[in-house]
This record gives structure tokens, sequence and C-alpha cells, in this order.
């Protein structure tokens, strides 16, 4: 049986997923990112991949500061995220992880987020660009919402209409 800590992991990451394809929606944008992430020299594909755990990280740790089970996810507010996407330090994103990642992929993308951490140098000052990133990312998707105040929830839902894989 799933633990409640698996399960809002598992919303954080999906989360992660969906954010960067919601802000692609206009297609400028995803040019704009792109360009910035080659100037600072930024695989491209490394550093949006890089975004989305990012963003998973943030929404997990904003969520255990708010003490809200998975269950409780979808009303954590883009603000709270945002937050934590910058104001906490790169290793405190990576408290309180479960022992074990379930896809290969996000384990393997929490190892190089913190090896970038732990690295640092060059490395972190890659993170703080990628918090850029995804604070720029959030501050998009809120200016769009009808409400003040746009939730974790209200990406879900905008997701779902656009037709994005959850």
């Amino acid at each position: 049986m799933t633990s409640d800590h698996d399960m809002l992991w598992r919303r954080c990451t999906l989360f992660g997923r969906v954010l960067l394809p919601l802000v692609d929606q206009e297609p400028w944008r995803q040019a704009r990112r792109r360009e910035t992430l080659q100037a600072r020299d930024i695989d491209t594909a490394v550093g949006e991949r890089m975004i989305e755990i990012f963003a998973a990280l943030a929404a997990h740790a904003a969520a255990l500061d708010a003490s809200l089970s998975a269950a409780e996810f979808d009303a954590l507010p883009l603000s709270a995220v945002a937050d934590a996407a910058t104001s906490k330090r790169d290793y405190e994103l990576l408290a309180g992880l479960p022992d074990t990642i379930g896809d290969d992929r996000d384990g393997q993308a929490v190892n190089v987020f913190r090896l970038y951490t732990y690295k640092g140098g060059q490395y972190s000052h890659r993170l703080l660009l990628l918090s850029r990133e995804l604070r720029y990312a959030l501050r998009v998707l809120a200016e769009r919402s009808p409400t003040s105040s746009p939730t974790c929830g209200d990406v879900f839902r905008w997701a779902d209409e656009a037709g994005l894989p959850q």
C-alpha cells in the first residue's frame, strides 16, 4: 500500500510535469525559455527537466511546510510554491523526500539536483537560474488565472482542460 507521503510526492511530480506545457500554450514562451537556457550554457532538455523537478521539489517543500496531505495538495497556493522555489536553500528542498522515489526518471532528476546542490560553484548558479525560470512560469500561470490566488488544483484543472496527460 502506498503511503500518503509517497502519494504527496507523486502529486508534486505531476504538478512539475504539467507546468511547462501549460506555460507553453503561448509558443513564444517556450522559445524565450529555450533561448535563456542556451544563453546560460544549459542544455535545453536538461534545463527543462530540471525545472520540472525543481517545481516538484518546491511544491513538496511548501506542502510539507503547510502540513498538507496528498488529498489537500490541490489547495496549495501557487504563491507558496514560488516562495519555496526562491526563498528556500537548495538543500532545504531535498529535505523530507520519500526514501525511495518510484519513478526512475524522477529519481535520476532528484539526484542531479542533489549533485548540483552539493557541488556548488557554477552548478549552484545554474540552480539559481532555474529557480528564476520556475518562478517566472508560476507567475505566468498566476497572471492567467481568473482568481486572485490560484492553487495547484487550478493547475491540474487547466492541464485537464488543455488535454495534457496526467
